[in-house]
């Protein structure tokens, strides 16, 4: 492929050398190149690819797009400088990939939670519906029906053009996206083009990326933004900031909600642990998720149907048909009739949004456990209010591990438990093992009550200082409420 024709819409600064020269594969990462690559010098969280250029070309590769210039420029290389080498990998690789987002119709789907659940759904329904579909999300990637393995919420620029030419080859004609802040501030969705855009909501996450939660916001809201007047823009209008992202997109302005005036408006008629009884846009429909906050997943999810061109009483049919997500309140009965629920819920909102949907179902004669630790090397700010909603919304709390990555656990499970009223103190224990926390809800439980194991959902692994073990949830309590049936 010619240099010149992948440089299409990249904002160059300088050239060192011919464009006119053919190459072979693009990588951001020096340890990939071979002869004739291109190497993107991308400055990251933790290491400057500027510090690998000499690496890159001694493997072999002839152009290196950088964002400075190398002091000693070889005669034979032909250097390209950007300002954002972030931005100029997502044009490279949409032009590498001859541009498969717009041969797709791609919807993103954004907000603090419930990404996951509305874009997995998505491809559940429209296959369904009978057509080819592929997925970007947290948990897979599906390229119509197989599957590959997920390692980001929204995956690099390459990664994503990729796995869309592979889409087209397998003659998907749908994708949903999981988008991430990360991702869009990283300009790894620039180039994409989207036929759509939902945003679910905005609650206190990521704060150890983002300084504030004005940039965190303002990063959500530049993904609507650079939607195409062809798009549209779908978004929680509950949500304070559901009328922000719509300020200043040139997308078609859709909004949903439950409590307020929507385009799309549902009304919960019924709310068990079989499922939700809706009813929406006066039409209604029994589905088999669960909690106030999957009735707005399934309404964003109707939405986008019929704006895909899904007849609205198929699109009812289909929710009926949806079963939950890996991960996202799935739960279990043992023989003794003590439920066990995992979900994701690794946000306060998230949390107490499931705990609120558990407390809305039970009868209050029964006791509330719930589990719930913080990540390391995340957002210490949620830290303690994860705890106080944990203690406050249960009948007792059990504050452990999740993934502590390279941080010390005791001192999350510390900075957790300052966040605790004192009238709270005596509804929470503190076992660090996560294994042992789950194993000690079980033996705590009594017929008729409810364990959650919040935060980890459809993660199979605990990662401890960089080492990622084999962890999953739902299966430990399988085994610990077998094992205590016995």
């Amino acid at each position: 492929m010619n240099l010149k024709d992948i440089l299409y819409k990249v904002a160059i600064e300088a050239v060192h050398g011919s464009t006119e020269v053919e190459v072979n594969q693009i990588h951001f990462d020096s340890r990939k190149i071979e002869n004739n690559d291109v190497f993107v010098a991308i400055k990251g969280t933790l290491s400057d690819g500027h510090t690998f250029i000499d690496k890159a070309i001694s493997l072999g590769a002839t152009v290196v797009v950088c964002e400075v210039m190398p002091n000693n420029l070889l005669a034979q290389i032909t250097y390209v400088q950007v300002k954002d080498t972030n931005e100029a990998l997502a044009h490279l690789a949409t032009n590498y990939y001859d541009n498969p987002s717009a041969k797709l119709q791609l919807v993103g789907v954004t907000g603090t939670n419930g990404k996951t659940t509305i874009a997995s759904l998505l491809y559940q329904m429209f296959k369904k519906a009978g057509y080819k579909v592929g997925l970007l999300s947290t948990v897979k990637i599906m390229v119509d029906d197989v599957e590959h393995k997920a390692t980001h919420t929204t995956p690099d620029s390459l990664t994503i053009n990729y796995y869309m030419e592979q889409m087209l080859k397998a003659g998907c004609t749908y994708c949903f996206m999981e988008v991430s802040s990360h991702g869009v501030h990283q300009k790894r969705t620039e180039g994409l083009t989207f036929a759509g855009g939902v945003f679910t909501n905005l609650s206190h996450d990521h704060l150890d990326y983002h300084d504030t939660f004005a940039e965190y916001r303002d990063v959500k809201k530049s993904f609507f933004d650079h939607l195409p007047k062809t798009a549209f823009a779908l978004v929680n209008s509950d949500d304070k900031n559901g009328p922000v992202m719509l300020q200043n997109t040139q997308a078609r302005k859709l909004t949903y909600a439950l409590k307020t005036y929507a385009d799309y408006k549902a009304l919960i008629l019924e709310n068990q642990l079989t499922g939700l009884q809706l009813k929406i846009n006066d039409q209604e429909v029994w589905t088999r998720l669960i909690g106030n906050f999957n009735a707005y997943n399934l309404l964003a999810i109707y939405g986008v149907a019929v704006e895909l061109g899904i007849e609205k009483l198929e699109a009812l049919r289909l929710l009926s048909e949806l079963e939950s997500v890996s991960g996202r309140f799935q739960f279990i009965v043992s023989k003794e009739k003590i439920t066990a629920i995992v979900d994701y819920a690794h946000t306060p909102d998230a949390l107490e949004n499931v705990l609120h949907t558990i407390n809305d179902i039970r009868t209050k004669n029964e006791q509330l456990i719930t589990l719930v630790g913080c990540g390391g090397d995340r957002d210490k700010t949620k830290r303690p209010i994860m705890a106080k909603i944990a203690t406050e919304m249960s009948t007792q709390a059990i504050l452990t591990s999740d993934n502590p990555r390279t941080e010390d656990p005791a001192v999350i499970l510390s900075e957790m438990e300052a966040g605790i009223a004192p009238e709270n103190f005596k509804k929470f224990i503190t076992i660090q093992d996560r294994k042992q926390a789950i194993k000690t809800a079980c033996q705590m439980a009594e017929r008729g009550d409810i364990i959650l194991i919040a935060g980890k959902g459809h993660e199979t692994y605990q990662e401890i200082n960089g080492v990622r073990h084999d962890f999953d949830d739902m299966q430990i309590v399988k085994e610990m409420l077998e094992q205590f049936n016995k």
